[in-house]
């Protein structure tokens, strides 16, 4: 599947600007990270811009979430991007790098939004790193945002600092696109 018919089955199955802006940010975030690793950007891209595919059909059914994602894919991508999706929403256990990484980007791309949101620009520019390691702390900000998640970087090698300079630096990238 190409970047375009993945975009457009997501936003034929995502009616929610926000949520395809969080699925456009993760697939940034997993770019960035592809690009970090050397490995296959387009693949790793898909896998963040198609993880939340189901929102809409499972927001009340938690136990759903990915499993349904799988079932509208079918054969329309491979195998390891399946398993990262279904690894991000814990159906299965992360085990290669690009399931770990989609683990841990899934809740960064909110924490990263909910810095800028509380700049009185509302804009990513103004974010960085240290402020982001502050608002790490603050157990009260972005209480979503799952920080233990975020914190399994380090099983992909990356410190938390690490990451968010990554990460912030893949959204900052497309921050035009996300509106912010």
């Amino acid at each position: 599947m190409k970047r375009e018919e993945a975009l457009g089955l997501l936003k034929q199955h995502v009616h929610n600007k926000n949520l395809v802006n969080h699925c456009l940010a993760c697939e940034a975030i997993m770019r960035r990270l592809a690009q970090h690793f050397s490995e296959d950007e387009e693949l790793w891209g898909l896998s963040g811009l198609l993880h939340d595919l189901d929102y809409d059909y499972t927001k009340d059914k938690p136990e759903e979430h990915g499993l349904k994602s799988v079932e509208i894919l079918g054969d329309l991508v491979s195998t390891e991007i399946k398993n990262a999706i279904l690894a991000h929403c814990e159906k299965k256990e992360p085990e290669t790098l690009m399931e770990k990484a989609l683990y841990a980007v899934d809740p960064t791309s909110g924490f990263i939004v909910a810095a800028a949101l509380i700049k009185p620009e509302k804009k990513l520019e103004v974010v960085d790193v240290p402020f982001l390691l502050n608002r790490f702390k603050e157990k009260g900000f972005a209480k979503g945002a799952n920080r233990d998640q975020m914190k399994s970087c380090e099983s992909i090698g990356l410190s938390l600092e690490e990451f968010y300079t990554l990460s912030l630096e893949a959204m900052k990238g497309i921050s035009k696109e996300i509106g912010l």
